[in-house]
């Protein structure tokens, strides 16, 4: 009788525990939300807060509606489960813990992507391809490995998803982010299109990025201990979840400290969560002898992926998300074949290579890992051509440049009332060649669509000698072509900041929480020269055709005669103030 009260309460303790599991799980989501965002630049903060919302509500629709049902429902050939409305037709007896349980893990899967597909997908795209995993990609393969499925009956092992959740959305962001092409500036090219350079584009607030490790790795004792059925087990779990990133983290910053000169922050953020990553398939097969072999090779394993991602494949990944959740997913899978004991509690079956199981393991893992890792690729690869083909994958390169907070959401800034500028490579970004005066050629252009494209303001008439200020506005994509036209003039001394300015269209119609929004500020580049034996209507010249696209707004032009100084007089101050001549 004794035993049959333990074994109640026993199970309605672990119940409670399955749940609040699911809830970190879901806290993870936070998390992410916060690396993404932190890795990236200001200007596209709010877009990728969104996405990550995005992906766990539109993920929850398509997961009710089938993505529970190919995953849980009733095996078929071992391929896929059978759909069904449970929910729906019979919700007094419906599996609530498990759908919530394995809802949030699916939402794990489809927001690994945003991250390495961040600053220039669409945000439509975005949120179809994200349907596409929940409802479908994820189901599938994730029924072989806890649905019932064949690769559950062969003997293959992922206890709570290096391979069904994390290398699944890695090879996502992978094909994803080769398909997209990088991000303006990241790669610098020479005359023939070689390849001469990576651009770093630093992460715009790596306090909130670290802030979102802590809250991953906070996440992962729901995610990797959550279906633990016995202390014993849940403790174990607890110390490889612990030990494994921490290892990976450590031999990170001692490697980059010795390959750099210093140790890499944010290369031992993304260390921490490729530990975990690496540790989560195996943590409940493994000692921690296992956990620190498989957390330092994790370590090493994502400074080269960072590394072979941006030097050899040229895949442009802003957050790391390849090399952390493809690689240490794939590294995982592997490692239950190498190094599964059976001293870890509740494991009486599952041998590693290293610990005396021969290869009968190791072998299951790698044929899990080569049939999940083709399913995938093929299904998001088609996923992806479709919708590149149909509504199209990528902003174009004004919304990149100027940034998506603001054309995809109208977000004038995430950080409204702080001074946001923006010190990655994008003022020497190439220009962007939609138009909208029909006409893309200088030489060609009519005097009208030159004037709506570049305006300029109370020029005088020139006289033979005089100093003249010039100060030219202009999109960050054109300074580089600017730069140029001086330099050929001669002009040699300029003095160029980043300003945020609007036109006479403030950004009209811009809403935020249902209130308008007085004027949306876009980054501006403003060059200052100053010029004498040079004519200054030269300098005009020069500076139309090179900030002329075609476009409505491409730069503004004032000039100023600096001999002409006067004397104001206003009470007890006085001070000389430049005056324009008409």
């Amino acid at each position: 009788m004794t035993e049959e009260i333990f074994s109640v309460v026993n199970g309605e303790v672990f119940g409670v525990w399955f749940l609040i599991g699911a809830a970190l799980v879901f806290w993870m989501q936070a998390g992410f939300a916060m690396v993404e965002t932190g890795f990236t630049r200001a200007k596209n903060a709010g877009n990728i807060l969104m996405k990550n919302l995005m992906d766990f509500c539109i993920g929850t629709v398509v997961f009710i509606l089938i993505g529970f049902g190919l995953l849980f429902g009733e095996d078929l050939v071992g391929l896929i489960g059978k759909p069904g409305f449970d929910i729906f037709t019979d919700y007094a007896n419906f599996d609530w813990s498990n759908f919530v349980f394995n809802l949030v893990f699916c939402a794990t899967t489809a927001t690994i992507v945003s991250g390495a597909m961040a600053e220039r997908t669409k945000f439509l795209s975005y949120c179809i391809y994200s349907a596409v995993i929940s409802a479908f990609i994820y189901p599938v393969e994730a029924h072989w490995i806890w649905g019932g499925g064949w690769l559950s009956q062969i003997g293959f092992h992922d206890f709570a998803g290096s391979c069904a959740i994390h290398m699944v959305g890695g090879i996502s962001a992978l094909i994803g982010a080769w398909l997209l092409g990088p991000r303006i500036g990241k790669f610098v090219k020479d005359a023939k299109g070689r390849i001469m350079k990576v651009n770093a584009f630093p992460g715009h607030n790596l306090p909130i990025g670290c802030l979102g490790v802590f809250i991953l790795w906070l996440g992962w004792y729901g995610f990797n201990g959550a279906a633990c059925t016995s202390v014993e087990q849940l403790g174990s779990v607890f110390v490889t979840t612990t030990v494994a990133p921490a290892i990976a983290t450590v031999v990170c910053m001692i490697f980059t400290w010795i390959k750099y000169g210093k140790p890499d922050v944010s290369m031992c953020l993304n260390a921490s969560l490729a530990g975990l990553v690496a540790i989560t398939a195996p943590c409940d097969v493994t000692d921690v002898t296992g956990a620190i072999i498989i957390g330092a090779v994790a370590g090493l394993l994502v400074v080269f992926g960072v590394w072979f991602l941006d030097n050899k494949l040229r895949v442009d990944d802003p957050v790391g998300a390849v090399a952390v959740h493809c690689l240490n997913g794939i590294w995982g899978t592997i490692a239950v074949g190498l190094f599964a004991t059976t001293s870890a509690p509740g494991n009486d079956s599952i041998v590693g290579l290293f610990y005396g199981g021969g290869f009968k393991q190791l072998g299951l893992q790698l044929a899990g890992f080569a049939s999940v890792a083709a399913w995938t690729t093929v299904m998001i690869t088609i996923t992806f051509l479709v919708i590149k083909a149909t509504v199209g994958l990528r902003v174009s390169e004004e919304e990149e440049i100027v940034g998506l907070d603001s054309c995809e959401h109208g977000l004038p800034s995430a950080y409204a009332g702080f001074s946001i500028m923006d010190i990655s490579n994008t003022m020497t970004m190439d220009v962007n060649e939609n138009t909208d005066l029909g006409v893309s050629d200088y030489d060609s252009a009519s005097s009208f669509q030159k004037k709506a494209a570049v305006n300029v303001v109370k020029a005088p008439e020139m006289p033979a000698t005089g100093i003249y200020k010039v100060v030219i506005i202009a999109k960050l994509s054109r300074y580089d072509h600017l730069k140029k036209a001086m330099n050929d003039l001669g002009v040699t001394g300029m003095t160029v900041t980043q300003v945020m300015g609007c036109g006479v269209q403030k950004g009209a119609g811009e809403m935020y929480r249902g209130v308008e929004v007085d004027a949306t500020l876009l980054p501006k580049v403003k060059v200052e020269v100053v010029v004498s034996k040079i004519p200054v209507d030269s300098v005009i010249a020069a500076a139309k055709k090179a900030l002329y696209t075609g476009h409505i707004g491409d730069g503004k032009i004032f000039v100023y005669n600096v001999d002409k100084v006067v004397k104001v007089r206003t009470g007890e101050e006085d001070f000389e103030a430049l005056q324009d001549v008409e």
